[in-house]
């Protein structure tokens, strides 16, 4: 909650407390994704170098599925793109047969890169294998993440956006927003406010952006007002 609320320092110091209890336990696999998780946030929020850090030391920890996918998407979020794509290779090799690595991880990671290169219409091929799963449960829910689903949801309101497909766009963010209980604490629930706001902005909706945007603000309300997002969403909002 903490972390969704960007209230990131707070959130460091819960999550600094877990991960060393989980090593003090000797659970490694726990304290990895605790780690991956944070690097998740902090790279989505815009904190890229501590978000990278924190992905490969949770890699460091553990090479377990759910932990590789969220620090390959962390990786991602940090426009490391080698690193991360390297990961969404790795998920694809060893684990060929597993549905969540198959419908969910990889096509999000391989999307992501695709969308970094500028290619949206190619990134929404990438994600057509996800649709049968989307608003299925994935492996982030369970245990001791602080990340949820729709990843792919988000990622295809994104190429939407950049596509000017604005309507489609919407319809993706939305999505997130009606699902609180897929998405859970993940940093996209917070962000697909502030995306809903550009994509109404840019459509030339300004009642439905500001709106959008005063309900990200709300949600940070309590929030470091030092974070990259929160700094960019202001300056937009006051362009409104």
């Amino acid at each position: 909650e903490l972390a969704r609320s960007g209230r990131l320092k707070d959130a460091r110091k819960a999550s600094s407390r877990a991960i060393d209890l989980a090593l003090q336990a000797g659970e490694h696999e726990t304290a990895a994704s605790y780690q991956a998780a944070r690097a998740v946030w902090e790279a989505a929020y815009g904190d890229t170098a501590e978000g990278k850090k924190d992905a490969l030391a949770s890699l460091e920890l553990s090479k377990g599925r759910d932990v590789q996918y969220a620090a390959g998407l962390a990786l991602a979020f940090a426009e490391d793109l080698p690193r991360s794509e390297a990961l969404a290779g790795d998920l694809e090799k060893n684990f060929p047969e597993d549905t969540f690595a198959k419908f969910t991880y990889v096509p999000v990671l391989r999307a992501l890169a695709v969308l970094a290169r500028g290619k949206p219409d190619d990134t929404m091929e990438r994600l057509q294998a996800t649709l049968h799963y989307e608003l299925a449960i994935n492996g982030l829910n369970f245990g001791h993440f602080y990340l949820g689903g729709l990843h792919s949801a988000y990622v295809r309101g994104e190429a939407l956006l950049a596509s000017r497909r604005y309507a489609e766009a919407a319809a993706e963010f939305q999505k997130i927003l009606d699902h609180r209980g897929i998405v859970d604490t993940d940093p996209i629930g917070a962000l697909a406010h502030l995306q809903l706001g550009r994509v109404f902005a840019l459509s030339g909706d300004k009642a439905k952006g500001k709106a959008a945007y005063e309900a990200f603000l709300a949600l940070w309300k309590d929030a470091d007002p030092d974070i990259p997002v929160l700094k960019q969403a202001k300056a937009e909002y006051a362009r409104l």
